[in-house]
C-alpha cells in the first residue's frame, strides 16, 4: 500500500480535524482543511478505501462493520 502526496494530505488533515473537533469532518470541510475541491477528495477517499485506508467523514456512512470496526 501506497499513498499519494495527496492521500497523506488528507489522512493528515482528518486526524487533525477529529484531534481538533472530537469528530470525522464533512466532505466539504476535509476539502477546505487539504486546500482541494470536494469532487477531488470524493475520488481520492475512494482510491484509499480500494487500498484499505478508511477515512471516515460526516454525513456518509463509513463502509465499516460497526462490531468489529473492518
Amino acid at each position: 500500500m501506497t499513498l499519494t502526496d495527496r492521500q497523506v494530505c488528507l489522512l493528515r488533515s482528518a486526524r487533525a480535524w477529529v484531534a481538533e473537533y472530537g469528530e470525522p469532518p464533512s466532505m466539504r470541510e476535509l476539502a477546505a482543511a487539504a486546500g482541494i475541491s470536494v469532487s477531488t477528495v470524493s475520488y481520492q477517499l475512494k482510491r484509499m478505501w480500494e487500498q484499505g485506508v478508511a477515512i471516515e467523514t460526516r454525513g456518509r456512512p463509513s463502509r465499516r462493520c460497526p462490531h468489529c470496526g473492518r
